[in-house]
């Protein structure tokens, strides 16, 4: 009796070994990531933002250098193929630049941020039919942070398109979405100018004063409305700090052709 009663123990006992066994591989994936996952998730995050920096930088070598880095850990990072794209374009590579655009945009058809520089490169290679596709769905997502930003970009091409209307309506929906991006506060200004209502263009470029400081554009766009309501004080003034700040700019050749005629 004795016998049978270990032999039954000993039964139980490997039974319930048993199960324990298959709870634990039951319960696997419920474990949390190892740190080494966790590292390595930083440690991409990281790679990328300093090639992003160093782009910004124009330091091309330590830019490429955290780029490898980062496709070492994963080479299917949308993130780190976006930073390719901008690498390429900062390095003159026009062709791998916008092949790495749609490889992110392949990746990552949601990826907003790629697809309003690819907009930004196609505006800047002069395909603005291209460039309005890319910015209109830019434009669109709610949640982008640069979102007013986009639909300046949006607003500038479908000026280059010839489609004031749409500009317009745009940049007043940026002007609305972030009061205090100047880049809006121009472009509302010199499209109202070209539209003469010159009223509502000196409107925006005061607005457009108020928050930001003057570069080459808008002192030109200052001098010509000024001149429009014959404030010769404003006009000289702004004149002034034209030549003063950027004398070997564009804006400033066209005003000295502007006093010869």
């Amino acid at each position: 009796m004795l016998k049978k009663h270990l032999r039954v123990t000993a039964l139980s006992q490997w039974l319930i070994a048993i199960f324990c066994a298959i709870l634990l591989v039951g319960c696997v994936s419920t474990v949390p990531p190892s740190k080494y996952q966790v590292d390595e998730e930083k440690a991409l995050d990281s790679h990328v933002t300093l090639a992003l920096k160093y782009i910004e930088a124009q330091n091309r070598e330590s830019a490429r250098h955290h780029l490898r880095k980062a496709f070492e850990i994963d080479s299917r990072s949308v993130d780190a193929t976006f930073a390719m794209a901008m690498l390429y374009q900062l390095e003159g590579e026009p062709e791998m630049a916008e092949e790495y655009f749609k490889k992110t945009l392949r990746l990552d058809k949601n990826y907003t941020r790629g697809r309003n520089n690819y907009g930004v490169f196609l505006y800047s290679h002069e395909r603005y039919k291209d460039a309005y596709e890319q910015f209109e769905i830019a434009a669109e997502d709610l949640d982008y942070d640069n979102r007013a930003q986009a639909m300046v970009n949006l607003g500038r091409t479908a000026i280059k398109l010839d489609k004031p209307e749409k500009a317009e309506a745009v940049f007043e929906h940026a002007n609305r979405l972030d009061p205090a991006l100047p880049t809006v506060k121009y472009e509302l200004a010199a499209l109202n100018f070209s539209q003469k209502d010159y009223t509502d263009a000196k409107k925006y470029l005061d607005a457009y004063e108020q928050i930001a400081r003057p570069v080459p554009q808008t002192l030109l766009l200052g001098i010509k409305i000024e001149r429009i309501f014959g404030n010769q004080n404003k006009e000289a003034s702004y004149a002034l700090l034209l030549k003063n700040r950027y004398p070997y700019s564009q804006e400033y050749l066209e005003y000295t052709q502007m006093l010869e005629n």
